[in-house]
């Protein structure tokens, strides 16, 4: 099998990381985002390894998401591996004080931006057959219930699910659906969700050891690299140092 992998939200985090690791292990890449300026650097720091073909994408968008796809270069157009990455959390206030509008950022980044992606290449993958695999980056915020969770919580509940239900439907075809559920991760993800507070994210990855982009790169690689006739349906990854808490009690 030629190993192609498609990646979105490459610009950042697990997906610039998870770049770096198939490039390691020769994989052609096809590496989406929104920022092109990122994009054009990473493809310059990977070319001289392996083919990349980068393309300036928002993954909300479903018809610019299938003319990317539609206008793939050949060598590139047999995706083997699609990685669904691009996600965000905003507005970890509670949610009586939290904007409409950033409640449908989520939803349609995180929910509607993964069903189009997969929609588009999912008959790509199944004429791949045996060994493709989608790998939809969860979080276990979805089933991890905490204050100013609200609407992001939700959105991963529903990539878990829905990579769930995939699996049922591609029975048969060689597909491997896998919910990666990273916990505590220090990436941009605490700047973006605040609106850019470095005070917030020094905070809740000081004085402790969270995974780094690259653990969870490396989990997604070897997901993606397992024997043909191997699934993992869902994998949750921790730091050592994060565990679970107590339930909230309100008293008088």
């Amino acid at each position: 099998m030629n190993r192609i992998a498609f990646i979105t939200g490459a610009t950042s985090g697990f997906g610039r990381a998870c770049a770096h690791r198939f490039a390691e292990a020769g994989w052609s890449l096809v590496l989406t985002g929104r920022r092109e300026e990122r994009l054009n650097e990473l493809r310059e720091a990977l070319q001289d390894r392996v083919p990349v073909h980068t393309a300036v994408l928002d993954v909300r968008d479903a018809d610019e998401v299938k003319a990317v796809i539609d206008a793939l270069p050949e060598a590139f157009a047999a995706v083997t591996c699609l990685v669904n990455n691009a996600g965000l959390a905003l507005a970890p206030q509670p949610a009586q004080r939290v904007s409409l509008d950033d409640w449908h950022t989520m939803i349609d980044t995180n929910v509607s931006g993964l069903v189009n992606v997969t929609h588009a290449l999912l008959p790509t993958l199944i004429d791949q057959g045996a060994g493709s695999s989608i790998i939809n980056v969860g979080s276990v915020a979805a089933d991890a219930p905490y204050p100013g969770n609200h609407v992001y919580g939700a959105t991963k509940a529903f990539v878990r699910q829905f990579s769930y239900n995939l699996r049922c439907d591609l029975l048969g075809t060689g597909v491997r659906v896998t919910d990666i559920a990273p916990g505590l991760a220090e990436t941009e993800f605490t700047l973006v969700r605040t609106g850019g507070d470095r005070g917030a994210h020094d905070t809740l990855y000081g004085d402790t050891t969270p995974l780094g982009a690259e653990d969870v790169a490396e989990q997604i690689f070897h997901v993606a690299t397992l024997p043909a006739h191997v699934n993992i349906n869902r994998l949750e990854v921790m730091p050592v140092r994060q565990a679970w808490g107590p339930f909230a009690i309100d008293r008088d």
